[in-house]
């Protein structure tokens, strides 16, 4: 065997033993029991050390070295090793331990801080959390951005200024059109309750219209929904509310769409670096699209009435036109998740805004909930009024995501792209979706994004797929065109 040959085996077992890692985390979030936190963390940090120790392994950079690519999925593996290698071997084994058991044990703590309505009880937690990533990443950046560093984790190539140019872009016209919503009358809400069993059943046929390969897949309940896996073991979570089986629906979509994506990448690259998406921002451009673009438009909407009639009876809504504003009413509300597509990324600025402060140390932890209280006001017009829909409603910052929400918006940037050119490539979509039937739609994001898995950079992936570099303007134009149509603007 040649050196890429040894190299890919190699990485190969590093690979499976990752999505054993991974596993891990998925079964903390859904069915181990409470009193099992310190174990998993100790499990954390030997799995930790186990991959660490893999990730740096001198015979990496004789394999880079002796390695010649003999064409693009080749060279994009190099490329992906190259990165890992060169990242990984600048953190101490010793710190990324640290991390991993660290933050098992900060999720139990914000979970029970988050039900007690408790921020102080989390506080220490964080600070340590904070701490250890701060050092992770003035090891990786050295003189550079420390928060870049932390980006590029889930955005290769990005960079916090990026980020904060296309935010700047983002936030005008995005409270301009809010403000244009709120002197208008709202559609009407959702009342009554909705039985649970009817939701989780609703929301199975949901995951299925959607692509959802449940052969290579289960669908399991959470506090915050997730997706977890990649290849032939890809899980996702949702949640339901009594008031609110929107909750639960769209949760499912929204993480059916970051399923799909890892289903969809091509056989040839299970268990390597190009088996897994190539980034948070592609990734959640997947999860938004169907959830936003493809689940919350008119065309859908309207089969979807005639399922929630069959589940529910009536349930108050009158027509498909009410039922559709209703789905996408633009309305006063705390939590991000369940945020309306005008507001939601208002949202993650605030959160981006804050945590580089949290990593430059320009913002102490002691002062977050306070920092988080006065932004929320200043962006949304009305005050927190209590923690778990304020500083505690995130999973992230427990988990060390520092870097990981700007993706959120970023994701929501490319899926504006990619709907453009989908609704180029298929004029006469919606009357698929009116039938419920999604296949067209999803087969085309498979087809010109998902099965090439991290063959791309992030913003080649986009632009292969459009046509055209990525823009905030495609997203911003449909968000005016569709909630101008509903609130008459």
């Amino acid at each position: 065997m040649g050196a890429y040959e040894d190299l890919m085996a190699f990485q190969r077992e590093t690979e499976a033993l990752s999505q054993v890692a991974g596993r891990l985390g998925w079964d903390q979030e859904t069915m181990m029991p409470a009193g099992a936190t310190p174990q998993r963390a100790e499990e954390h940090a030997a799995m930790a050390r186990v991959l660490h120790a893999r990730r740096v392994d001198p015979r990496i950079g004789d394999w880079l070295a002796g390695a010649e690519p003999t064409d693009a999925v080749a060279a994009a593996n190099l490329r992906h090793i190259r990165r890992d290698f060169e990242r990984t071997a600048k953190v101490p084994a010793d710190l990324a331990a640290a991390l991993a058991k660290t933050t098992s044990l900060a999720h139990r703590v914000w979970a029970e801080a988050r039900a007690q309505e408790d921020v102080a009880a989390f506080l220490p937690m964080l600070a340590e959390v904070v701490s250890l990533r701060v050092q992770e990443a003035q090891a990786i950046a050295g003189n550079a951005d420390a928060y870049d560093a932390l980006l590029d984790d889930y955005e290769p190539q990005a960079t916090g200024a990026s980020i904060a140019r296309m935010f700047d872009s983002l936030r005008p016209r995005l409270v301009q059109l809010r403000e244009a919503i709120r002197e208008k009358p709202a559609p009407q809400t959702l009342s009554g309750m909705f039985d649970e069993a009817a939701q989780l059943m609703l929301s199975e046929k949901l995951a299925l219209a959607f692509g959802y390969d449940v052969n290579h897949g289960r669908i399991d309940k959470a506090v915050h929904p997730f997706s977890s896996g990649s290849g032939l073991d890809v899980r996702i979570t949702t949640r339901t509310s009594a008031v609110d089986p929107f909750n639960c629906f769209y949760s499912t979509i929204h993480e059916v769409g970051h399923a799909a994506y890892e289903q969809g990448i091509a056989d040839a690259h299970l268990l390597t670096p190009l088996g897994r998406g190539v980034s948070m921002g592609v990734h959640e451009s997947q999860s938004r699209i169907y959830e936003n673009q493809l689940g919350r438009s008119r065309a859908f909407t309207g089969w979807l009435y005639g399922e929630m009639r069959d589940a529910f009876g009536d349930f108050g809504i009158a027509d498909e036109d009410s039922f559709f504003a209703t789905v996408n009413r633009v309305s006063n509300g705390f939590i991000r998740t369940e945020a309306d597509e005008v507001q939601y990324n208002l949202h993650v600025l605030l959160r981006f805004d804050l945590e580089r402060a949290l990593i430059s140390g320009d913002l102490a932890v002691n002062d977050l909930e306070a920092a988080w209280n006065d932004r929320f006001r200043a962006d949304f017009g009305f005050a927190v009024d209590k923690p778990s829909n304020g500083v505690l409603q995130d999973v992230h910052w427990s988990e060390g995501l520092f870097g990981y929400f700007p993706t959120y918006s970023l994701g929501n940037v490319y899926a504006g792209c990619l709907h453009k050119a989908l609704r180029n490539a298929i004029p006469d979509l919606d009357n698929d979706l009116a039938r419920g039937d999604t296949s067209r739609a999803t087969h085309w994001l498979r087809d010109n994004v998902q099965q090439y898995g991290g063959l791309r950079t992030p913003v080649e992936t986009i632009s292969h797929a459009t046509g055209a570099v990525p823009s905030e303007a495609p997203l911003l134009d449909y968000l005016e065109e569709k909630f101008g149509r509903i609130y008459g603007l």
